[in-house]
């Protein structure tokens, strides 16, 4: 008896058919493995390109110099308070712009203001910066325009505001040229931002944009919450931190009180402990797909005591115990090939629920996490049919043939 491959899916088939609550409590087993693979890899690949974008938003060869020095600071009661050794000033930010590697550099105050006009009041996050902001933090202009370049520590009352201030406090009306109160000052409207998105957690949208002396004198503070220097390339950017610690500390007294980090750090550290975290979630998923296959080599052990008389006839018929082992595999192939396709459209179908539950999330399962799904759920499928199978293969015909 010579068994061709169309007589193993047929066979297969037929004993699936055969017994269909046992089948599909097999692909239901299997499929769940591989749609836990494919949405929680979804999960930790949008967490991971979600981050990539925030930080890209931020502009390309961009460094954020933060007062306090983290690397030596160590804990105490000031880090919890926020104080550091020295603030970061408009002068010292004015003092990095001499050299020829820095190409832009922007000073940047952030808090929060009650916004108003004709009784429409809302709570909004006030930035204050210089026109230079604009092409650092790489935002556009939708009408009017940016804030005026000149010297930074000249507060003028003048205001760019984000789509979603500008719909709710002018609503249709233009909003440029129109006043409004910012706190406890009167500001005028000159430019309404086009950008959309959030960056570092600020929605661009829903932000109101000052002169940094403006901010300072708003919320009483002499102090940066950030300096934003913007390199010349990428190969200048190692230069251009130590050219910026060396002159802080020279501004400083001699204290290294300043952090500065680059986008590219930072990103790659993110990228490097989300990434880890996608393999790690996939791994444990990837647990439930060997549970599937402990369950489909127990249903086939006892697939295979109810099928002893056909397993005997199949013998008596000539087949011998290669055949034997490959009908058993063949079953077990078809439903792991059936349960992994199934948990895949089921996976993809998560993904895309959770696409449209958090669209600034991009959970799209990376090809290497469906790939390997869908090959631990076959191997898994094959592996662990190999004992019920041997144990078919090895029955003598005359014991099956009488249902011993």
């Amino acid at each position: 008896m010579r068994l061709r491959a169309g007589d193993v899916l047929h066979f297969a088939w037929g004993a699936l058919h055969g017994y269909p609550s046992r089948a599909l409590l097999m692909l239901l087993a299997m499929s769940i493995g591989v749609a836990s693979v494919v949405m929680l890899t979804a999960l930790g690949e949008g967490a991971r390109l979600y981050v990539q974008g925030e930080f890209a938003s931020l502009g390309s060869n961009l460094l954020i110099v933060i007062p306090g020095r983290s690397e030596t600071a160590g804990f105490n009661p000031s880090t919890l308070m926020g104080e550091t050794p020295r603030d970061l000033t408009l002068e010292d930010a004015a003092a990095l712009r001499r050299s020829h590697l820095v190409r832009r550099v922007s000073p940047l105050n952030i808090g929060s203001a009650e916004i108003s006009r004709q009784g429409r009041v809302r709570d909004t996050v006030i930035m204050g910066g210089t026109a230079e902001l604009l092409q650092i933090r790489h935002w556009r202009i939708a009408q009017g325009r940016f804030l005026p370049a000149g010297r930074w520590n000249r507060a003028r009352p003048v205001a760019v505001i984000g789509r979603h201030v500008k719909e709710e406090l002018f609503g249709a009306e233009p909003a440029v040229g129109q006043w409004l109160r910012i706190g406890d000052r009167r500001f005028r409207v000159i430019g309404v931002l086009e950008s959309e998105g959030r960056s570092i957690g600020v929605d661009v949208q829903d932000v109101a944009i000052i002169p940094a002396a403006s901010a300072q004198q708003l919320f009483n503070t002499r102090s940066l919450f950030r300096i934003l220097v913007e390199s010349r390339s990428r190969a200048a950017i190692a230069p251009t931190r130590k050219f910026i610690v060396d002159t802080l500390q020279t501004r400083h007294q001699g204290v290294k009180d300043v952090t500065v980090i680059t986008q590219d750090a930072v990103l790659a550290t993110f990228d490097r402990i989300l990434g880890a975290l996608t393999y790690a979630v996939g791994g444990i998923a990837a647990i439930s797909l060997m549970v599937a296959g402990i369950l489909i080599m127990n249903v086939m052990l006892v697939a295979v005591s109810q099928r002893t008389a056909e397993i005997g006839l199949l013998k008596a018929l000539g087949a011998d115990r290669r055949e034997i082992l490959g009908l058993f595999v063949g079953e077990a192939l078809l439903l792991s090939s059936l349960g992994a396709m199934a948990g895949l459209l089921l996976g993809e179908a998560g993904a895309l629920i959770l696409r449209q539950s958090f669209p600034e999330l991009p959970a799209h399962a990376p090809l290497w996490a469906v790939l390997a799904s869908l090959t631990v759920a076959l191997v898994t499928g094959v592996l662990f049919s190999l004992l019920p199978a041997r144990r078919a293969a090895n029955l003598d015909p005359v014991a099956a043939l009488s249902g011993r």
